[in-house]
Protein backbone atom coordinates (compact mmCIF):
# COMPACT_ATOMS: atom_id res chain seq x y z
CA UNK A 1 0.00 0.00 0.00
CA UNK A 2 3.03 2.76 0.89
CA UNK A 3 6.33 3.20 0.61
CA UNK A 4 7.61 4.99 3.59
CA UNK A 5 11.25 4.77 4.75
CA UNK A 6 12.44 5.02 7.94
CA UNK A 7 15.20 7.94 8.33
CA UNK A 8 17.85 5.28 10.53
CA UNK A 9 20.22 7.66 12.37
CA UNK A 10 19.49 7.37 15.44
CA UNK A 11 21.41 8.83 18.54
CA UNK A 12 20.70 8.99 22.46
CA UNK A 13 21.49 10.79 25.17
CA UNK A 14 20.06 8.72 27.71
CA UNK A 15 22.60 5.72 27.42
CA UNK A 16 20.25 3.91 29.56
CA UNK A 17 17.71 3.55 26.91
CA UNK A 18 18.40 1.58 23.88
CA UNK A 19 16.95 0.68 20.52
CA UNK A 20 15.41 -2.66 19.85
CA UNK A 21 14.10 -3.89 16.72
CA UNK A 22 12.91 -6.94 15.20
CA UNK A 23 11.78 -7.96 11.79
CA UNK A 24 9.08 -11.01 10.92
CA UNK A 25 6.11 -11.74 8.70
CA UNK A 26 2.36 -11.01 9.40
CA UNK A 27 -0.44 -10.37 7.77
CA UNK A 28 1.00 -11.69 4.64
CA UNK A 29 3.72 -8.83 4.87
CA UNK A 30 6.89 -7.31 6.59
CA UNK A 31 6.30 -6.38 9.66
CA UNK A 32 9.23 -4.45 11.97
CA UNK A 33 8.90 -3.58 15.38
CA UNK A 34 11.16 -0.83 16.91
CA UNK A 35 10.87 -0.27 20.77
CA UNK A 36 12.85 2.07 23.29
CA UNK A 37 13.51 0.19 26.57
CA UNK A 38 16.32 -0.52 29.69
CA UNK A 39 16.06 -4.32 29.28
CA UNK A 40 16.56 -6.75 25.97
CA UNK A 41 13.87 -9.04 27.66
CA UNK A 42 11.53 -6.87 28.69
CA UNK A 43 11.63 -5.39 25.13
CA UNK A 44 11.10 -9.09 23.38
CA UNK A 45 8.47 -10.13 25.66
CA UNK A 46 6.42 -6.84 24.12
CA UNK A 47 7.33 -6.79 20.73
CA UNK A 48 6.19 -10.79 20.40
CA UNK A 49 2.97 -9.84 22.83
CA UNK A 50 2.20 -7.45 19.44
CA UNK A 51 3.39 -10.12 17.00
CA UNK A 52 0.89 -12.04 18.67
CA UNK A 53 -2.02 -9.23 17.95
CA UNK A 54 -1.02 -8.78 14.49
CA UNK A 55 -1.64 -12.40 13.85
CA UNK A 56 -5.00 -12.20 15.71
CA UNK A 57 -6.12 -9.28 13.86
CA UNK A 58 -5.35 -11.17 10.65
CA UNK A 59 -6.77 -14.49 11.60
CA UNK A 60 -10.28 -12.45 12.65
CA UNK A 61 -10.75 -10.47 9.09
CA UNK A 62 -8.46 -12.87 6.79
CA UNK A 63 -10.10 -12.69 3.66
CA UNK A 64 -8.53 -16.08 2.55
CA UNK A 65 -9.41 -18.36 5.12
CA UNK A 66 -12.82 -19.73 5.00
CA UNK A 67 -13.35 -19.60 9.02
CA UNK A 68 -12.76 -16.06 9.26
CA UNK A 69 -15.71 -13.82 10.27
CA UNK A 70 -15.38 -11.85 7.09
CA UNK A 71 -15.24 -14.80 4.88
CA UNK A 72 -18.67 -15.51 6.68
CA UNK A 73 -20.71 -11.61 5.52
CA UNK A 74 -19.05 -13.06 1.82
CA UNK A 75 -20.64 -16.52 1.31
CA UNK A 76 -23.54 -14.51 2.62
CA UNK A 77 -23.66 -12.11 0.52
CA UNK A 78 -27.29 -11.54 -0.73
CA UNK A 79 -28.46 -13.98 1.35
CA UNK A 80 -28.71 -12.82 5.56
CA UNK A 81 -26.61 -10.75 7.93
CA UNK A 82 -24.17 -12.27 9.87
CA UNK A 83 -23.31 -11.86 13.32
CA UNK A 84 -19.93 -10.17 14.18
CA UNK A 85 -17.69 -9.47 16.95
CA UNK A 86 -17.74 -5.95 18.05
CA UNK A 87 -14.23 -5.68 16.58
CA UNK A 88 -15.31 -6.58 13.11
CA UNK A 89 -17.89 -4.26 13.54
CA UNK A 90 -15.83 -1.36 14.29
CA UNK A 91 -13.37 -2.25 11.95
CA UNK A 92 -16.11 -2.13 8.90
CA UNK A 93 -17.45 0.74 9.99
CA UNK A 94 -14.19 2.75 9.63
CA UNK A 95 -14.18 1.28 6.15
CA UNK A 96 -17.63 2.56 5.38
CA UNK A 97 -17.03 5.80 7.01
CA UNK A 98 -14.01 6.31 4.73
CA UNK A 99 -15.72 5.45 1.62
CA UNK A 100 -18.86 7.84 2.61
CA UNK A 101 -15.71 10.70 3.53
CA UNK A 102 -14.05 10.11 0.20
CA UNK A 103 -17.08 9.73 -2.29
CA UNK A 104 -16.27 6.38 -2.72
CA UNK A 105 -12.39 6.81 -3.44
CA UNK A 106 -11.77 4.22 -0.79
CA UNK A 107 -14.12 1.10 -1.32
CA UNK A 108 -13.48 -1.98 0.69
CA UNK A 109 -15.64 -3.95 -2.33
CA UNK A 110 -13.62 -2.90 -4.89
CA UNK A 111 -12.21 -6.53 -5.23
CA UNK A 112 -13.87 -7.58 -8.40
CA UNK A 113 -12.08 -4.85 -10.03
CA UNK A 114 -8.98 -5.18 -8.33
CA UNK A 115 -8.56 -9.37 -9.75
CA UNK A 116 -8.76 -7.84 -13.13
CA UNK A 117 -5.56 -6.43 -13.18
CA UNK A 118 -2.36 -7.96 -13.23
CA UNK A 119 0.70 -5.74 -13.05
CA UNK A 120 3.05 -8.49 -13.45
CA UNK A 121 1.70 -9.56 -16.90
CA UNK A 122 0.77 -6.54 -18.08
CA UNK A 123 -2.54 -6.81 -18.70
CA UNK A 124 -5.15 -4.40 -19.63
CA UNK A 125 -8.68 -5.61 -18.96
CA UNK A 126 -11.69 -5.63 -22.03
CA UNK A 127 -14.16 -3.04 -21.14
CA UNK A 128 -17.11 -5.35 -20.96
CA UNK A 129 -15.23 -7.22 -17.98
CA UNK A 130 -14.91 -4.14 -16.48
CA UNK A 131 -18.61 -3.24 -16.70
CA UNK A 132 -19.21 -6.65 -15.35
CA UNK A 133 -17.38 -6.00 -12.60
CA UNK A 134 -18.42 -2.56 -11.64
CA UNK A 135 -21.94 -4.21 -11.18
CA UNK A 136 -20.30 -6.09 -7.79
CA UNK A 137 -18.35 -2.86 -6.03
CA UNK A 138 -20.30 -0.27 -4.00
CA UNK A 139 -19.22 0.29 -0.28
CA UNK A 140 -23.17 1.64 0.33
CA UNK A 141 -24.01 -1.98 -0.58
CA UNK A 142 -22.44 -2.79 2.95
CA UNK A 143 -24.92 -2.42 6.01
CA UNK A 144 -23.90 -2.49 9.54
CA UNK A 145 -26.20 -3.05 11.94
CA UNK A 146 -25.13 -2.21 15.14
CA UNK A 147 -27.90 -3.01 17.18
CA UNK A 148 -27.79 -6.42 16.16
CA UNK A 149 -24.08 -7.13 15.52
CA UNK A 150 -24.68 -7.54 12.02
CA UNK A 151 -22.88 -6.73 8.56
CA UNK A 152 -24.73 -7.29 5.26
CA UNK A 153 -23.79 -7.45 1.82
CA UNK A 154 -26.96 -6.92 -0.21
CA UNK A 155 -26.44 -7.68 -3.36
CA UNK A 156 -25.06 -11.67 -4.41
CA UNK A 157 -21.53 -11.59 -5.26
CA UNK A 158 -20.36 -9.38 -3.54
CA UNK A 159 -17.55 -9.37 -1.14
CA UNK A 160 -15.59 -6.74 1.45
CA UNK A 161 -11.82 -7.01 1.10
CA UNK A 162 -10.36 -5.33 4.25
CA UNK A 163 -6.80 -5.47 2.75
CA UNK A 164 -6.80 -1.46 2.09
CA UNK A 165 -7.53 -0.82 6.00
CA UNK A 166 -6.81 -3.92 7.92
CA UNK A 167 -2.81 -2.98 8.16
CA UNK A 168 -3.12 0.15 9.44
CA UNK A 169 -5.66 -0.83 11.83
CA UNK A 170 -3.14 -3.95 12.82
CA UNK A 171 -0.38 -1.37 13.68
CA UNK A 172 -2.91 0.53 16.11
CA UNK A 173 -4.02 -2.73 17.89
CA UNK A 174 0.12 -3.87 17.97
CA UNK A 175 0.78 -0.23 19.60
CA UNK A 176 -2.16 -0.80 22.03
CA UNK A 177 -0.34 -3.57 22.87
CA UNK A 178 3.11 -2.80 23.33
CA UNK A 179 2.08 -0.08 25.56
CA UNK A 180 0.14 -2.26 27.71
CA UNK A 181 3.63 -4.25 27.60
CA UNK A 182 4.96 -0.72 29.43
CA UNK A 183 6.80 0.40 26.28
CA UNK A 184 6.85 4.48 26.64
CA UNK A 185 8.15 4.69 22.66
CA UNK A 186 8.27 2.51 19.30
CA UNK A 187 7.11 2.57 15.77
CA UNK A 188 5.24 -0.77 14.45
CA UNK A 189 5.64 -0.77 10.11
CA UNK A 190 3.03 -3.07 8.87
CA UNK A 191 4.42 -2.94 5.28
CA UNK A 192 4.46 0.90 4.70
CA UNK A 193 1.55 1.73 7.17
CA UNK A 194 3.67 3.12 10.21
CA UNK A 195 2.20 3.96 13.85
CA UNK A 196 4.67 5.74 16.01
CA UNK A 197 4.80 6.50 19.39
CA UNK A 198 6.63 8.24 22.11
CA UNK A 199 10.10 9.65 20.96
CA UNK A 200 13.72 8.55 20.25
CA UNK A 201 16.19 7.70 23.22
CA UNK A 202 17.21 11.17 23.38
CA UNK A 203 14.01 12.55 23.56
CA UNK A 204 13.64 14.19 19.68
CA UNK A 205 10.91 12.96 17.99
CA UNK A 206 10.79 10.46 15.24
CA UNK A 207 12.43 10.97 11.75
CA UNK A 208 10.29 9.65 8.94
CA UNK A 209 10.81 10.02 5.29
CA UNK A 210 8.34 10.42 2.19
CA UNK A 211 9.46 8.35 -0.27
CA UNK A 212 9.54 10.69 -4.05
CA UNK A 213 7.30 9.28 -6.58
CA UNK A 214 9.47 9.62 -9.47
CA UNK A 215 13.34 9.44 -8.00
CA UNK A 216 16.00 10.04 -10.30
CA UNK A 217 18.49 6.97 -10.53
CA UNK A 218 17.95 6.37 -6.68
CA UNK A 219 14.74 4.14 -5.96
CA UNK A 220 14.92 5.22 -2.36
CA UNK A 221 15.31 8.95 -2.67
CA UNK A 222 13.27 11.41 -0.19
CA UNK A 223 10.60 13.46 -1.41
CA UNK A 224 10.41 14.97 2.16
CA UNK A 225 11.04 14.54 5.84
CA UNK A 226 8.76 15.00 8.81
CA UNK A 227 9.10 14.42 12.53
CA UNK A 228 6.20 12.59 14.15
CA UNK A 229 5.97 11.71 18.17
CA UNK A 230 2.92 10.30 18.71
CA UNK A 231 0.91 9.30 15.10
CA UNK A 232 0.42 7.51 11.86
CA UNK A 233 1.28 7.87 8.56
CA UNK A 234 0.73 6.43 5.08
CA UNK A 235 1.68 6.66 1.60
CA UNK A 236 -0.19 5.61 -1.64
CA UNK A 237 1.65 6.08 -4.44
CA UNK A 238 1.29 4.94 -8.65
CA UNK A 239 5.20 3.72 -8.63
CA UNK A 240 4.41 0.69 -6.31
CA UNK A 241 2.75 -1.87 -8.68
CA UNK A 242 2.32 -0.43 -12.32
CA UNK A 243 3.51 -0.61 -16.06
CA UNK A 244 3.64 1.27 -18.88
CA UNK A 245 1.49 0.72 -22.27
CA UNK A 246 2.25 2.93 -24.71
CA UNK A 247 2.83 5.98 -22.64
CA UNK A 248 0.74 5.30 -20.16
CA UNK A 249 1.23 4.57 -17.10
CA UNK A 250 -1.49 1.56 -15.46
CA UNK A 251 -1.24 1.48 -11.51
CA UNK A 252 -2.90 -0.56 -8.79
CA UNK A 253 -4.85 2.53 -6.99
CA UNK A 254 -7.97 2.01 -9.23
CA UNK A 255 -10.95 4.26 -9.23
CA UNK A 256 -13.95 2.51 -8.23
CA UNK A 257 -16.26 4.30 -10.24
CA UNK A 258 -14.18 3.68 -13.66
CA UNK A 259 -12.53 0.58 -13.23
CA UNK A 260 -9.14 2.00 -14.25
CA UNK A 261 -6.40 3.74 -12.70
CA UNK A 262 -6.74 7.02 -11.23
CA UNK A 263 -4.70 9.67 -12.84
CA UNK A 264 -4.99 13.26 -10.84
CA UNK A 265 -2.03 12.34 -8.44
CA UNK A 266 1.41 10.55 -8.39
CA UNK A 267 1.85 10.41 -4.48
CA UNK A 268 -0.45 11.07 -1.15
CA UNK A 269 0.50 10.73 2.11
CA UNK A 270 -1.51 10.83 5.06
CA UNK A 271 -0.59 11.65 8.58
CA UNK A 272 -3.19 10.95 11.04
CA UNK A 273 -3.34 9.50 15.02
CA UNK A 274 -4.46 6.23 13.96
CA UNK A 275 -2.83 4.23 11.42
CA UNK A 276 -6.12 2.54 10.32
CA UNK A 277 -7.32 6.17 8.74
CA UNK A 278 -3.80 7.23 7.31
CA UNK A 279 -4.01 2.96 5.44
CA UNK A 280 -7.80 3.94 4.02
CA UNK A 281 -7.73 7.79 3.73
CA UNK A 282 -4.23 7.38 1.83
CA UNK A 283 -5.84 5.41 -1.06
CA UNK A 284 -9.26 7.66 -0.75
CA UNK A 285 -7.87 10.76 -1.38
CA UNK A 286 -5.63 9.46 -4.17
CA UNK A 287 -8.84 8.48 -6.31
CA UNK A 288 -10.77 12.16 -5.21
CA UNK A 289 -7.79 13.81 -6.41
CA UNK A 290 -5.53 16.57 -5.19
CA UNK A 291 -7.94 19.68 -5.06
CA UNK A 292 -11.01 17.54 -3.53
CA UNK A 293 -8.62 15.87 -1.59
CA UNK A 294 -6.71 18.36 0.75
CA UNK A 295 -10.24 19.93 1.20
CA UNK A 296 -11.47 16.65 2.35
CA UNK A 297 -8.22 16.28 4.69
CA UNK A 298 -8.50 19.28 6.17
CA UNK A 299 -12.39 18.79 6.95
CA UNK A 300 -11.32 15.90 8.56
CA UNK A 301 -8.64 17.59 10.50
CA UNK A 302 -6.05 15.43 8.69
CA UNK A 303 -2.56 15.93 7.54
CA UNK A 304 -1.55 15.22 4.01
CA UNK A 305 1.24 15.67 1.29
CA UNK A 306 0.09 14.69 -2.19
CA UNK A 307 1.78 15.35 -5.15
CA UNK A 308 0.19 16.11 -8.42
CA UNK A 309 0.03 14.50 -11.64
CA UNK A 310 2.53 17.53 -12.77
CA UNK A 311 4.75 16.48 -9.94
CA UNK A 312 3.70 19.84 -7.93
CA UNK A 313 3.52 19.16 -4.34
CA UNK A 314 0.75 20.15 -1.63
CA UNK A 315 0.23 20.29 1.58
CA UNK A 316 -2.45 20.85 4.04
CA UNK A 317 -1.88 24.13 6.48
CA UNK A 318 -1.18 22.49 9.36
CA UNK A 319 1.58 20.58 8.40
CA UNK A 320 3.42 23.19 6.22
CA UNK A 321 6.01 24.08 9.00
CA UNK A 322 6.67 20.38 9.89
CA UNK A 323 7.48 19.03 6.34
CA UNK A 324 11.30 19.36 5.53
CA UNK A 325 11.53 18.72 1.47
CA UNK A 326 14.60 17.00 0.45
CA UNK A 327 13.36 16.36 -3.40
CA UNK A 328 11.99 18.07 -6.68
CA UNK A 329 9.99 16.83 -9.03
CA UNK A 330 10.53 16.70 -12.60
Amino acid sequence: MTCILLVAAIFWANRKDRLFRESRTSLYTLVTITVVSRSESRAKEAMDAAYRELDRVGRLLNFYAEDSELSRINSNAGVAPVKVSTETLDVISAAVRAGEETEGGFDVTVGPLVRLWDFTKKTIPAQERIEEAKSLVGFRHVIVDRQAGTVFLDRKGMQIDLGGIIKGYAADRAVAVLRQQGMASGIVAVAGDIRLFGRQPDGRPWHVGIQHPRPQGDEAALLATIDIADGAISTSGDYQRFFIENGIRYHHLLNPATGFPQDLCRSVTVIAPAAADTDAFATGIFVMGPEKGLATLERLGMDGVIVDATGQVLMTKGIRERVKLVGTTP
